[in-house]
């Protein structure tokens, strides 16, 4: 019913003088050669022409909107959107329904509430049966694009399953980090590069109306901008990456109009949701719903610039952008959308609308709860009013105290139930249950923790409601503990690491993730027996996290205890049986323990999931080789020198195989290769 008014792992082993270690594997524009697999075709269905505006929709992840000169910033920071801003109309009064990407993407794009769409949390599979604008679109003619710049978004290889529905092209094919490996080249990229794909495959478009979505993900932290903002942004790194991203999107509106696309075009800009930077003791985002991290900038160009110049200041969510985007193109608004068109407030003649009615706004986040156990939040924004439900409820006038620093729950108890009760009776209405809620496997939890994010293995770990556990305000500290943390992990700080793991858990001690999170910190510190005490406390309280069991797996092998880790392994595969580097360790596991054959079975389950397994083709050769059978080891030898040529090993293995069939030529080039790939000798003078 539509609602008028809310409208990531070190692992080596030595199996005969072979190293093993793991490493995450994956790969990924717009009539290019390369077309993305997609999860979900289009309908088939004829399509129906719609206007022929193309339309342009630019997110950019983590963007205050107290950043926006538009938006009355002195900073400076954002020319190219301000001059957009005068070509369209400003939203001032803009809100997210959720702080986290994935959650929030999955509103704007499905013009549905988080509690209707299920998408509260990463790793959940967007529903085939919700509306979602791109295929909407597709349907109606449009070509349609993708441009994203995180792991976090990514359909295939990340935390957003589903998202690709509709799209003729996604571009993601982000990956996890292997040591070393620059961030921009594995689970993010700089908003330049996505803007440049974006840009490219617009010059190869064909003749239909497009589609076109581009994320910008700079302003995530960490902040890191690229130079010149890098330097000139020192003392406030994420105005520069602020300062970035407007450049970007500089650079695409130039190529539009450099096209002739521009002015005929509908151009959406958008935050998925703010940054808290520290204030109410929040460093980042998806904990709590001030409006540091909920009022949003959102502006629209309309196609031939109508109504440039105008601003809109009665309150509007995101969830009403898809609504206002199909309007705007003269399409019809699927009835489960539950935002509404913005159109209808644009102003015919002054510059501002003051607001007709005050529209409510609602937000929430179950971050807190499946992340750390503790309470969910609700908010609720309703004339001056802000209302959060929590286990000590919030309540904040607005009009005086907008940055929500005094607290009137206590003595404007008639506001604070009346809002309460309104809360409730809005999430009733806009809820569902049709959509079942899923989990992030084990793959999308290390790839969520590579990017700070704390992901529960489970769709509910305590069991509980969710709005059970104690009040985020009091336990915010470790959030952000956590937060670095897993950042330190990721970036194998280890030693940095584990006091601020510790913190967390003397506030905290049956924290499952800060538990998994030290011992992956201690094992790769190479203290494997203090690894084994916090990992088994992690499996004992999360049995089913895949990840649980495979992280102690990993560190009972390195102790030594290879019997005692393959059952890790084993519930770790049962659980995940689509991961690869799971299936991967237990045949190692298994070669080790005199269980050949069965390590060849989860080597080849292995290479049907990753055909270009370096560990599992390189492992795969050289058992076939001592086994006598080198004509079956060349393919993996081959295939493992191909994907890693700078490794010895394989070279080493190739020519052993090479001599057992006689073909002395090719034996003595690849010990060559094998030799010349020796690391040099440190040893010192005698």
């Amino acid at each position: 019913m539509r609602e008028s008014r809310y409208g990531r792992l070190p692992f080596s082993m030595r199996l005969v003088g072979l190293p093993l270690c793991l490493a995450f594997l994956s790969s990924s524009l717009w009539g290019q050669a390369t077309q993305p697999r997609r999860a979900h075709a289009a309908p088939q269905q004829s399509p129906v022409r719609a206007s022929r505006r193309n339309v342009i929709l630019i997110t950019l992840d983590t963007t205050r909107a107290d950043r926006m000169g538009f938006l009355g910033s002195q900073r400076n920071l954002t020319p190219h959107l301000d001059q957009l801003a005068k070509q369209g109309v400003v939203f001032s009064r803009a809100y997210s329904h959720v702080p986290l990407t994935t959650a929030s993407h999955a509103t704007i794009l499905t013009g549905t509430y988080p509690q209707f769409n299920q998408v509260v949390d990463f790793g959940i599979r967007l529903s085939p049966r919700l509306p979602y604008l791109p295929d909407v679109l597709h349907h109606h003619g449009y070509r349609t694009a993708a441009f994203v710049a995180s792991l976090v978004l990514d359909p295939l290889d990340g935390t957003a399953p589903g998202f690709d529905r509709g799209f003729d092209v996604y571009d993601a094919g982000f990956r996890l980090r292997p040591g070393g490996m620059d961030r921009y080249k594995s689970v993010e990229r700089r908003g330049g590069e996505v803007v440049e794909r974006a840009i490219t495959a617009l010059k190869k478009r064909p003749p239909d109306p497009f589609f076109l979505w581009v994320h910008l993900y700079d302003a995530h932290d960490p902040y890191d901008p690229p130079e010149p903002y890098k330097t000139k942004y020192a003392a406030q790194p994420y105005d520069g990456e602020i300062a970035y991203a407007d450049d970007c999107v500089g650079r695409l509106l130039a190529a539009l109009r450099s096209q002739g696309l521009y002015d005929g075009a509908l151009i959406a800009v958008m935050a998925d949701h703010g940054e808290s930077l520290g204030e109410h003791g929040e460093n980042t985002h998806g904990v709590f719903l001030y409006d540091e991290t909920i009022h949003v900038p959102l502006l629209l160009k309309l196609p031939g610039n109508r109504a440039a110049g105008k601003q809109v200041d009665t309150r509007v969510g995101l969830v009403d952008v898809a609504p206002t985007i199909l309007r705007a193109i003269g399409l019809a608004v699927p009835a489960e959308m539950q935002g509404e068109s913005l159109l209808r407030m644009i102003p015919a003649r002054s510059a501002t609308h003051p607001g007709e009615q005050d529209r409510p706004a609602y937000a929430e986040t179950q971050y807190p709860h499946r992340a750390f156990g503790w309470s969910s939040l609700r908010a609720l924004r309703e004339g001056k009013y802000l209302y959060v439900r929590a286990p000590q409820a919030e309540l904040y006038d607005q009009g005086t105290d907008p940055k929500a620093e005094h607290n009137l729950a206590s003595t404007s108890k008639a506001v604070s139930e009346t809002l309460a009760a309104q809360l409730e009776d809005f999430r009733s209405k806009t809820s569902q249950t049709m959509v079942n809620l899923a989990k992030p496997d084990p793959e999308q939890v290390q790839k969520l923790q590579a990017l700070g994010y704390v992901a529960s293995d489970t769709s509910n770990p305590t069991g509980a409601a969710t709005d059970a556990g104690p009040d985020p305000k009091s336990k915010i500290e470790v959030s952000n503990f956590l937060h670095d943390a897993l950042l330190d992990v990721e970036d194998a700080r280890y030693q940095e690491a584990v006091p601020l793991l510790q913190s967390a858990l003397k506030d905290q001690p049956d924290m499952a993730i800060a538990l998994m999170q030290l011992g992956i910190a201690q094992a790769g510190l190479k203290n494997y027996a203090q690894a084994l005490e916090p990992l088994q406390k992690a499996v004992k309280l999360l049995p089913d996290s895949g990840m649980g069991h495979y992280q102690l797996g990993l560190a009972l092998f390195e102790t030594g205890d290879w019997k005692s880790a393959a059952p890790e392994f084993e519930a770790a595969v049962a659980r995940a049986p689509r991961w690869a580097d799971a299936h991967f360790s237990l045949a190692s596991v298994y070669a080790r323990i005199d269980r050949v054959p069965e390590a060849m079975t989860e080597l080849d389950t292995t290479l049907s999931l990753s055909a270009n397994h370096y560990r599992a083709n390189l492992l795969r050769g050289r058992i076939l080789s001592l086994q006598g059978n080198p004509v079956d080891a060349l393919p993996n030898l081959k295939k493992a020198a191909q994907v890693q040529p700078d490794s010895r090993e394989a070279h080493a293995f190739l020519a052993d195989a090479y001599s057992q069939l006689g073909r002395r030529l090719d034996a003595e080039r690849e010990r060559g290769e094998a030799e010349r790939l020796r690391p040099p000798s440190h040893a010192g003078p005698k």
